[in-house]
């Protein structure tokens, strides 16, 4: 082929059109009837109207600083540029809080001490545990002029990676206060079915023949930790420690307690139960 006749409405520079188009959209936008002075008006004048291009910086300086028109910004991008990632719109840091009016610093130390124990948010890792180690290591010191809940937003996300962080920074927007943040972070990393095993693994306590009564205490004990929001009220949790016990050691409780030891009273019953661990 020796080639083609282009079509007369054939346009070298498409982006020179695009530009075109959008100044005819603006300049109309800014000419309009409702816009133009009457001739009373003009006479009273004693500085010339504004031109153009004066408006769109006072209409850009409104927008919060002295930029040049949005679709000059769009007109001169190329079609790459439009799908390409910008950190400005792709990667986000720090919670949605405000600081203080002269802000605040953490500390690179204070940073790598969090840093230490960091949670994945994978199927193995215990999400109560390690929000309890990152309220420790928070309760250690304090920034004079600053919110608690501030700095222990702003320290959080260092104390997570992978999905974890993916997950705070996506919901940092609505969980804007602590409690909402660690109520939301037990809720995704402690899941309903988690919750319930858990759960499960005290209400169904049992102690082992082979185990002893000290044995058997910590391991109660251990599931009470694992699941620090099971709601259990502490009569029911001592009911069920009693009742998963074997034969020979509700006798020793029943001595400790000098009778039926489910015959206490609650405090008498926390007092013979640690009587009882000792002993």
């Amino acid at each position: 082929m020796n080639g083609f006749a282009l079509p007369r409405n054939f346009i070298e520079d498409p982006e020179k059109l695009l530009r075109k188009k959008k100044f005819i959209e603006a300049r109309d936008k800014f000419e309009s009837p409702s816009r133009t002075p009457s001739a009373a008006q003009a006479s009273s004048l004693e500085e010339p109207a504004p031109t153009l291009e004066e408006e769109f910086e006072e209409q850009a300086e409104a927008l919060g600083g002295n930029l040049a028109p949005v679709f000059e910004d769009m007109a001169e991008k190329t079609l790459r540029e439009f799908s390409a990632p910008t950190t400005t719109t792709n990667i986000q840091t720090g919670p949605a809080v405000n600081t203080t009016e002269n802000g605040f610093e953490l500390k690179p130390s204070l940073i790598t001490m969090v840093q230490a124990s960091q949670f994945y948010g994978k199927a193995h890792e215990d999400a109560s545990a390690h929000l309890q180690h990152f309220l420790e290591i928070c309760s250690t010191f304090m920034i004079r002029g600053v919110p608690k809940d501030t700095i222990l937003l702003h320290l959080f996300p260092f104390s997570l990676l992978g999905k974890a962080k993916q997950w705070f920074y996506t919901n940092k927007d609505k969980h804007n206060t602590w409690d909402l943040c660690s109520t939301a972070f037990l809720a995704k990393f402690i899941p309903t079915a988690k919750t319930n095993a858990l759960h499960g693994n005290i209400s169904s306590f049992q102690q082992q023949h082979d185990k002893s009564f000290t044995e058997a205490w910590e391991r109660f004990q251990n599931y009470i930790e694992d699941c620090p929001h099971h709601g259990i009220e502490e009569w029911l949790l001592i009911q069920t420690f009693y009742h998963g016990l074997i034969s020979s050691t509700h006798e020793s409780f029943d001595a400790a307690a000098g009778g039926a030891f489910l015959s206490l009273k609650l405090s008498d019953a926390e007092g013979s139960r640690w009587r009882t661990r000792g002993g």
